[in-house]
């Protein structure tokens, strides 16, 4: 139960520990708990020593006192010692409360106010807690735990404060700390979230502003640009960059086939002319192959005896030895069906990582609504449905 500082006072030790300090010596040789003693203990170690000593068990009960299995030994010796050995005239064992005893305050938490008493003299220490609704005890201080001081100070692990409004402002005060801690970790975390997002965003769409066209002439693909709040001259003039731009995917390119035309044919080819023999004659017109830009062999000129043809160099006959016609326009088709195809794919990969952002997107967006992994994996199958039946 919750307690406040109003409520607590400050522990009469005499009350507290007068019952349990002359004790100790038959709970070291006893294995069977004090009757008188167990209302004095909190709840929690009243049922441990409940729970664990019998009367057919030889163990000391005063081990059941002392939480850490290593101080026992020393807590049995202090206890068999003659230091509790009470006072031959008052039966007590002799201890100024207000000398001896050193205590210390805090509080753990909303629910637990803790003290800790450390008698020097004696090296005992007993940790006390702050009870409300013990139905064996009523409502005070109770001992929580037995043990020995600590070396130097006995309150080294302990902490604590000398007086309970003390004890209650530093425990506000921390709790007012980790109240606003956690408001502003919540505070900056959506925002963290947006930012890493958009670092994301920038740096894959960041990917396609380095990539280069790949058309066959020297031209680049002028970068989408948005035209809000542009006039209707730039609006055009932004457009109308498309139109020299030649697709990736179509075979026909004007600028390839105007480069093919300005280079000379190789030896023993000819281009599509008519030419006139040594004898008058017309030759027929050499046809060009059915891959554009390549050349075919040049026929050579009639002639009506073959001294004639060896007595003068034929102008059509550029060589002996022709190359093959098609190989060059082989080549021009096999580089571009390749780059179509790099491109192609490079393509397919931004799509494919553009859906995947989308989709990532929308279920950051949808969680950030508040609707669940589960509702949101709904509306995409409903959707997937859907396509289904459009394209049935």
């Amino acid at each position: 139960m919750t307690t406040s500082n109003s409520a607590i006072k400050q522990p009469d030790l005499e009350k507290v520990l007068g019952h349990v300090l002359p004790s100790l010596p038959a709970a070291a040789l006893s294995a069977t708990p004090a009757e008188n003693v167990l209302p004095l203990l909190s709840p929690i170690l009243r049922q441990r020593v409940k729970l664990l000593a019998s009367s057919s068990s030889t163990d000391p009960w005063i081990r059941l006192l002392c939480y850490d299995v290593g101080k026992v030994p020393r807590l049995t010796e202090v206890a068999t010692s003659d230091r509790l050995e009470p006072h031959p005239v008052s039966g007590e064992v002799e201890v100024d409360w207000d000398y001896d005893a050193e205590i210390r305050y805090r509080r753990v938490d909303a629910e637990t106010f803790q003290a800790l008493v450390a008698l020097k003299e004696l090296n005992l220490a007993f940790r006390l807690v702050y009870c409300i609704g013990d139905p064996e005890g009523g409502d005070g201080w109770k001992v929580g735990e037995v043990s020995v001081t600590e070396q130097p100070s006995p309150f080294s692990s302990f902490g604590g404060v000398s007086s309970i409004v003390e004890a209650e402002r530093q425990f506000n005060e921390s709790k007012s700390k980790t109240t606003q801690s956690n408001s502003l970790s919540s505070i900056q975390a959506p925002i963290s979230l947006v930012e890493e997002d958009d670092d994301d965003d920038d740096d894959y769409w960041a990917r396609y502003d380095a990539t280069p066209a790949r058309t066959p002439a020297v031209k680049r693909s002028p970068a989408p640009q948005s035209t809000r709040g542009v006039s209707t001259t730039e609006e055009e003039d932004y457009y109308a960059q498309y139109d020299d731009v030649q697709p990736a995917m179509d075979n026909h390119d004007p600028d390839e086939e105007a480069n093919l035309q300005d280079i000379a044919p190789p030896l023993g080819l000819g281009s599509r002319s008519s030419n006139t023999g040594v004898n008058g004659s017309d030759e027929e017109e050499v046809e060009i192959n059915e891959t554009r830009g390549a050349w075919t062999l040049a026929n050579p000129p009639r002639s009506p005896s073959t001294h004639s043809t060896r007595s003068g160099d034929d102008p059509n006959l550029l060589h002996p030895h022709p190359r093959p016609a098609s190989s060059a326009g082989s080549n021009a088709s096999v580089e571009k069906l390749e780059a179509a195809a790099a491109k192609q794919e490079q393509n397919d990969f931004g799509v494919k990582q553009h859906v995947s952002r989308s989709i990532k997107s929308l279920y950051m967006l949808s969680h950030a609504s508040g609707i669940d992994r589960e509702e949101f994996e709904r509306i995409v199958q409903t959707e997937l449905d859907t396509l289904g039946l459009m394209e049935d």
